[in-house]
């Protein structure tokens, strides 16, 4: 990830070295930006829902996404929007299992959004490549216990709360120390339960119980969770924030994610989780080539100034 990662202004702690992603049999590679597909096949997500739950339309999605430069698709069977109910694990996973069946014969790294036990079991057992869970752990446990034997890549995110109480209390004396206290334990939790660090991603969360003014500060500090080692995903995707900040309703606003992303990945984030995969997609493929060519100079410049032996 190379030069787009700045350490923080009050620290010198040697940034650790986390250029891939372990995902079962496969590694992500990191040195570029990774783009995750969102795909809700639910009826009440907070963006597409109830346009996916058709299993054939789900399918053709996913192939879509992929076809447009998304490294993952990551499948989702409850939503988890605000004020969000909880559904049965039954529930949830007959929405998926179509889903993660129709994709079986085609070349497509699924990440499965889910807190449950049962479910994150059923998908990897059908091969599922990731589990990405929104409560980090706190819900179920031993979802980092079956990736760990899976060899799975695992997501954890900070939720203060449950979807359907989050935003009920998004004041915090220090949102950053939180964000990274908690997703520092949470990581060793899974350590402890027989993950290894190159499979662990950690996400701060944005829009998870924080305001839309948290959620900018997550963004534009995402450098200061860049110690802790593991590989930042960050999830600004037609948010709420960017409705209150901007006026725009869910439909337009796709410029202000890719504003969003970017400014994640100035300070370090490496993974990208999106609605909108192709345009995303464009932008951070330029910002790379850009910290290529000027990583390149810096380097001919630096070997240049080097005395002569």
């Amino acid at each position: 990830m190379g030069s787009r990662h700045r350490p923080s202004p009050d620290t010198d702690v040697r940034l650790p070295d986390a250029t891939s992603w372990a995902i079962r049999d496969a590694t992500v590679s990191l040195d570029t930006s990774v783009v995750v597909g969102i795909l809700n096949i639910t009826p009440d997500s907070f963006s597409d829902g109830n346009r996916w739950v058709e299993p054939a339309a789900a399918v053709d999605r996913a192939l879509r996404m992929v076809d447009e430069g998304a490294d993952l698709v990551d499948l989702g069977g409850e939503s988890t929007r605000p004020g969000a109910d909880s559904v049965p694990p039954e529930d949830e996973w007959r929405r998926l299992e179509p889903v993660i069946a129709g994709l079986a014969d085609h070349d497509v790294r699924l990440s499965i959004d889910t807190t449950k036990y049962e479910v994150a079991r059923r998908a990897l057992d059908n091969g599922a490549a990731a589990i990405n869970d929104v409560s980090g752990l706190r819900f179920s446990p031993d979802i980092a216990s079956l990736c760990a034997s899976s060899g799975a890549g695992l997501v954890l995110m900070h939720m203060r709360g449950e979807p359907g109480t989050m935003q009920e209390d998004v004041t915090y004396t220090d949102l950053l120390t939180e964000v990274r206290e908690f997703l520092q334990s949470q990581a060793t939790a899974a350590l402890s339960a027989g993950c290894s660090r190159g499979q662990i991603v950690v996400d701060p969360g944005i829009g998870f119980g924080k305001s839309a003014e948290g959620s900018m500060e997550l963004l534009g500090r995402i450098e200061e969770l860049m110690p802790l080692g593991y590989p930042v995903l960050v999830g600004p995707s037609r948010k709420s924030f960017i409705g209150q900040v901007l006026g725009l309703p869910i439909e337009q606003r796709v410029e202000a994610t890719i504003a969003a992303c970017l400014a994640a990945r100035q300070g370090g984030a490496a993974l990208f989780r999106v609605h909108d995969v192709a345009p995303v997609r464009r932008a951070l493929d330029m910002a790379d080539a850009i910290d290529r060519v000027a990583g390149g100079r810096m380097n001919d410049q630096a070997e240049r100034s080097q005395p002569a032996r």
